[in-house]
């Protein structure tokens, strides 16, 4: 009970203040509902899909079941979605080190579902939706797997307002904090022993964008990070490399593009040009799938507000 109900009542707590028309009671190993007869019902199908989650030996969250509650009542409206609750919490990616990867919310599991499916896919969001994690993730899986036999990973080293030829160093010195959020990860899903191990045998690859010029990349799962940050002849070289048996995963922010002033994003004019090809796939997440704190959802919805105020 302790595990339906959370420590301290806390999830408990979360389905009371979500449906104040139903008078939620516990005693010993019961829950009882009564009430308003829909909100009622929904209580009893949220408790039906915690428990459905919970067998399988994952915990329930504060975050999981105000999650929940919000799919369940756009089912009730008839604009939700055909899977449930717990088919989305439940699904499992990756297994590393003590914790499973899954996706969280339901437009990132139908992101998770299209990379299955599709060959060229695009995750386009706000910061925290987990575009880029997800990615690697299925990267990870994919060369567990052997369905390719490297992942290469990249993105383009623009300056978000410094200037890369001030930084002290090499080439690589200055190029790695461009691409340490993709290091990061790695050592997220992957022991940290065997990455330099499988960087140094071309399993794994992580370079700038300007790389990738005149390759072929085949047997490869393939992420360009940061897209947004290309222009469109950097994107078009890009979806070029793409050889035999490859996967191409392209994650960016359009609200976040740092190029100079004037110049135009490829990631933005992509959409216009591959939006409806075979075997193409654009998955768009919202501030509604940020898994980082809960303030930043909101500020990304701020931020969304002004942006959209007086047509900016």
């Amino acid at each position: 009970m302790v595990t339906v109900l959370g420590s301290g009542d806390a999830l408990l707590r979360v389905i009371e203040k979500a449906f104040p028309a139903a008078d939620i009671h516990v005693r010993g190993n019961e829950i009882s509902a009564t009430g308003d007869p829909a909100e009622v019902a929904l209580v009893q199908r949220l408790f039906d899909e915690m428990m459905l989650v919970l067998r399988t030996g994952q915990p329930m969250t504060e975050d999981a079941v105000e999650r929940s509650i919000a799919m369940l009542r756009a089912s009730e409206e008839g604009t939700g979605p055909e899977e449930t609750p717990a088919e989305v919490l439940t699904q499992n990616i990756l297994s590393s080190r003590g914790r499973t990867i899954r996706p969280k919310t339901l437009n990132q599991k139908r992101y998770v579902d299209a990379i299955d499916k599709h060959t060229v896919i695009f995750g386009i969001g706000p910061a925290g939706t987990g575009k880029t994690y997800l990615a690697m993730a299925k990267a990870v899986q994919a060369l567990q797997s052997k369905q390719v036999n490297r992942i290469i990973l990249t993105r383009p080293a623009v300056e978000a307002g410094e200037r890369l030829g001030f930084l002290p160093g090499t080439l690589y010195e200055k190029i790695d904090p461009y691409l340490r959020p993709l290091y990061d990860a790695l050592h997220d899903m992957l022991d940290p022993d065997s990455i330099p191990r499988l960087m140094a045998a071309g399993t794994i690859e992580v370079a700038p964008l300007a790389y990738m010029r005149g390759r072929t990349l085949n047997d490869a799962f393939i992420i360009l990070d940061e897209a947004q940050n290309t222009n469109p002849e950097q994107m078009k070289m890009f979806l070029t490399r793409l050889g035999f048996e490859s996967k191409i995963v392209i994650t960016g922010d359009v609200t976040q593009v740092d190029l100079p002033s004037g110049t135009k994003s490829g990631l933005r004019q992509v959409q216009d040009i591959l939006e409806g090809v075979d075997d193409v796939h654009f998955s768009r997440l919202t501030s509604e799938d940020v898994v980082r704190h809960k303030l930043v959802g909101r500020i990304v919805e701020a931020y969304e507000k002004y942006d959209n105020r007086d047509g900016r």
